[in-house]
């Protein structure tokens, strides 16, 4: 007979943001242990508030299923001697399994029979086993700091109070920390302080709930949203609610209870995110915007009580927040008198990094990168320049120190009211400001890029730096190690490439980068100390090529990878691109949107293969290839079909290809197929006439250069 089970641990309130992830690992290790001792069972609720981790798992069986047991045992030959009588062997093997030997049943394997034992015992009861399961997963909770309490060696998260377990309306003798199982939870801290009868699992939630507790997270989750939402409504607002800040929230109330409450006006001066920061962070309180998504002098929090004197709540959460608001505004009037010229010239005394030099020298970096990328996009370098100049600023502020996530947005508000500004338009003052914010974004991931031409600009020009100073320095991530988050400033940087439709040659703007990354150490570390700055090469097209930049080019294409893949482009498709190693990542995208288009093409298939095959014919021979081809030496029918069909797709591309549109060039280029099958259906490549072979050479050659202009396809050929 199947019935829910509930058990329920009862502790000292536990550590909020550890609060889900331990209800899931008790809730999964208990359904674990249960499943591996094939005990069947229905679906599983994890459930959990401050006070308390439980689970209740529908339709338990009462016991486990039959246990079937085979054990082989010896072979015939050695079984038995020659007159049939058991052997040593299969005696003390029938003793082990308790059985005479005759009793014994046989098998046939490869290597011939066998004696083999064979057992069915009925299955275990559940409430017996629940004990190690119990155990099993107290064991393997993730608790990286346990507590110990009392004159015992008990250890866990936070002081265990009270244990309930329940199969059905029974009771199953359960221990854990020395509290013995029962039927009595306990209810709400203030408004049930009692002992609270559980009739049976079923009767749990509700139970509780009549306790003043809403052991479910979803339904509590839901009652916050509801009253932070009614009492904002209040205020004719809305509410600011974070998911972080919601969830923090929830674990730390059983029955919530909003409370509207206000600050004095005179703050609404200091920037917003200021005070909404340590309204969430510091004080998990609710802001309250206004129509146009600014904060309002109101603000919600959230009572684990529903008190007889709201009022008296309500001057708490009011007398809390004053003190970190009056800092805020203190810091935000003193940054303000300083300037951001002042704050920047701070910056010459901070390091950013050993082999780098201070916050100064990386901010000039960045400012002749910014007017490099703004002079590739016909922008206003010296702008660009003066903006990315102080783009560090105000990690000189009394703000940002205070409040480090407002590092941007701090500069942002200051930038409007820095008196070194005043020579500037309204306009260019008011781009110098918000790109003093965006030079950060994308900030996280699923972050938006730079909304401004300005801010994408210095936002590139900042990830250049960082990663070239990285690459430079011997600081490329390795396995799960990037203390300077190279990873994700390099798939910023490609993100605010491609989205910002930013086109222009960035392995150029890459080579700056890291030939100042180079000067800037050998500036800051003596040469006698640190050589690396040496600066290796490689040849490229005849070029030669810093190492560092052709490594963080890869790199930040690497970055594209898992960005294109997450919007449906596969891995061949993406490494037939790459392959061609386009200087411009707008290109590169452009590309891949054609490529994905070809693909589609009943075409596609056979002129992949076809170019892996003349790739392979080509990829072998030693000697040169002529640049030419010659057309008195096509013999063959279907070689001249194929020239005169590779002429005019050629002179059809030229214009399409040079104005970059790829799904012209390829969509021409697929009509290539049948004179392609036929080639290679009846002509002998490598012919025995040395110059009939070069000419056919050179017809591949043609063809496949043609479309490694804009991917090499043959990767697509499976």
């Amino acid at each position: 007979m199947s019935a829910s089970l509930l058990i329920e641990l009862g502790v000292e309130e536990l550590p909020v943001k550890a609060l889900p992830e331990l209800a899931a690992a008790f809730a999964n290790g208990i359904v674990d242990g249960l499943s591996k001792r094939g005990v069947a069972m229905g679906v599983a609720r994890t459930l959990y508030s401050p006070r308390r981790l439980a689970v209740l798992i529908e339709s338990v069986a009462a016991e486990q299923p039959e246990q079937r047991s085979e054990v082989l045992g010896p072979y015939l030959n050695i079984g038995l001697d020659a007159n049939g009588a058991p052997t040593k062997a299969l005696e003390g093997f029938a003793a082990k399994a308790g059985v005479a030997w005759n009793e014994l049943e046989r098998t046939t394997d490869a290597k011939g029979e066998r004696f083999v034992h064979r057992a069915v015992k009925p299955g275990a009861r559940t409430v017996d086993l629940l004990q190690a399961v119990l155990d099993d997963a107290l064991k393997a909770m993730p608790i990286p700091k346990p507590m110990r309490w009392g004159a015992h060696e008990h250890a866990f998260a936070r002081p265990a109070l009270w244990l309930v377990a329940l199969h059905g309306a029974e009771v199953v003798p359960l221990a854990a920390f020395g509290k013995a199982a029962d039927r009595m939870s306990r209810g709400h801290r203030f408004m049930h302080d009692k002992a609270v009868w559980i009739a049976d699992a079923d009767a749990y939630v509700e139970a509780m709930r009549s306790a003043k507790v809403l052991v479910d997270a979803d339904e509590r989750r839901a009652a916050i949203v509801r009253e932070v939402e009614a009492a904002a409504a209040q205020a004719s607002g809305t509410a600011r609610i974070t998911e972080d800040n919601l969830e923090q929230v929830n674990g730390l109330v059983e029955w919530p209870k909003a409370v509207l409450c206000g600050f004095e006006k005179a703050f609404l001066r200091v920037p917003q995110e200021a005070l909404i920061s340590t309204m969430e962070a510091n004080q998990k309180f609710f802001p309250v915007l206004d129509a146009q998504g600014r904060i309002t002098e109101a603000f919600i929090g959230i009572a684990n009580i529903v008190s007889t004197n709201e009022a008296e709540v309500r001057k708490g959460y009011e007398r809390v927040i004053r003190p970190r608001f009056a800092d805020a505004a203190f810091f935000f009037d003193e940054d303000l008198k300083q300037g951001l010229s002042a704050m920047n010239a701070g910056l010459a005394t901070v390091t950013y990094q050993q082999k780098l030099g201070t916050y100064q020298q990386k901010v000039e970096r960045i400012a002749e990168l910014a007017a490099r990328v703004a002079d590739a996009l016909g922008e206003d370098a010296a702008l660009a320049r003066r903006a990315a100049l102080l783009c560090k600023a105000d990690l000189q502020s009394r703000m940002v120190n205070e409040f480090p996530e407002l590092q941007g947005i701090a500069g942002r508000y200051y930038a409007m009211n820095d008196a070194g500004l005043a020579d500037l338009s309204d306009e260019s003052r008011a781009a110098v400001a918000v790109a003093l914010d965006e030079v950060y974004a994308p900030r996280f991931a699923g972050d938006a890029i730079a909304s401004t031409r300005l801010g994408q600009i210095l936002a590139i020009a900042e990830r250049l730096d960082t990663l070239a100073g990285g690459f430079a320095a011997g600081l490329k991530p390795s396995g799960n190690k990037d203390p300077f988050a190279l990873r994700r400033n390099a798939l910023g940087l490609a993100r605010t490439l491609i989205e910002g439709g930013l086109d222009f040659n960035i392995v150029g703007v890459l080579e700056a980068a890291v030939d100042q990354a180079k000067r800037a150490m050998l500036t800051a570390a003596p040469a006698a100390q640190f050589t690396a700055a040496a600066v290796l090469t490689k040849s490229v097209d005849g070029r030669s090529i810093d190492v560092d930049v052709l490594d963080l080019y890869a790199f930040t294409l690497d970055r594209l990878r898992s960005y294109f893949a997450e919007r449906g482009v596969g891995a061949a498709l993406f490494d037939a691109v790459a392959a061609t190693k386009p200087v411009s990542l707008v290109d590169f995208a452009d590309r891949l949107a054609a490529l994905q288009r070809f693909a589609e093409l009943p075409e596609a298939t056979a002129l992949a293969a076809a170019n892996r095959r003349a790739r392979n014919i080509l990829r072998k021979l030693d000697g040169a290839i002529p640049a030419t081809i010659d057309a008195s030496k096509l013999v063959e029918p279907a070689e001249r079909e194929l020239h005169a069909a590779l002429v005019a797709a050629l002179a059809d591309t030229d214009a399409t290809l040079a104005a970059r549109d790829y799904v012209a060039v390829l969509s021409r280029l697929s009509a290539l197929r049948a004179p392609v099958d036929a080639f290679f259906d009846t002509v002998m490549v490598m012919a025995d006439d040395p110059a009939i072979r070069d000419n056919r050479l050179a017809l591949l050659k043609a063809l496949t250069d043609r479309f490694a202009t804009v991917a090499a396809i043959e990767q697509l050929a499976t």
